[in-house]
C-alpha cells in the first residue's frame, strides 16, 4: 500500500472512530491534532474525562495491538501532555485511549492504555 492510499484509510478509520465514540456518549474536540514532538488522532471529552485517543486501522486486532508500540505511545504522550493545556478543565480526568479498527468487527476501545 503506497503512502496515499495508507492515509485515505487512516482518515477513514478515524472518521468511524469518531462516529463509535459519538455513538458511546463523547464530544469530539479535535481531530488530528499536532504539535511539537507528536500528534493525536483524536481529543475527546465525555463527562469529566478528556482522552486523547490514538486509532489503529489493521487487518486483525493482533496486527492493530502490535502496531500500538511504545515509541508510538510516547509520541501520542508527548502530544496529549503539550496539548492538555487547551481542552483541560478543572477536575478533568485524563487519559490516552486507544480504538482499534478491524474489517468486520466493531471497533475495540481500550480506555488508558499509556501509564508513563
Amino acid at each position: 500500500m503506497n503512502r496515499q492510499e495508507s492515509e485515505k484509510r487512516g482518515r477513514g478509520a478515524e472518521t468511524l472512530a469518531c462516529w463509535y465514540l459519538r455513538l458511546k456518549g463523547w464530544r469530539i474536540l479535535a481531530r488530528r491534532a499536532r504539535v511539537p514532538g507528536g500528534e493525536v488522532d483524536i481529543v475527546a471529552r465525555r463527562g469529566r474525562t478528556l482522552a486523547f485517543v490514538e486509532v489503529k486501522a489493521r487487518g486483525s486486532e493482533e496486527a492493530a495491538a502490535f502496531a500500538l508500540d511504545e515509541w508510538r505511545l510516547r509520541r501520542v504522550a508527548t502530544a496529549a501532555e503539550r496539548l492538555t493545556p487547551r481542552y483541560v478543565r478543572d477536575g478533568d480526568d485524563v487519559r490516552i485511549d486507544a480504538l482499534f479498527i478491524v474489517p468486520r468487527r466493531w471497533p475495540k476501545h481500550l480506555a488508558n492504555v499509556w501509564q508513563g
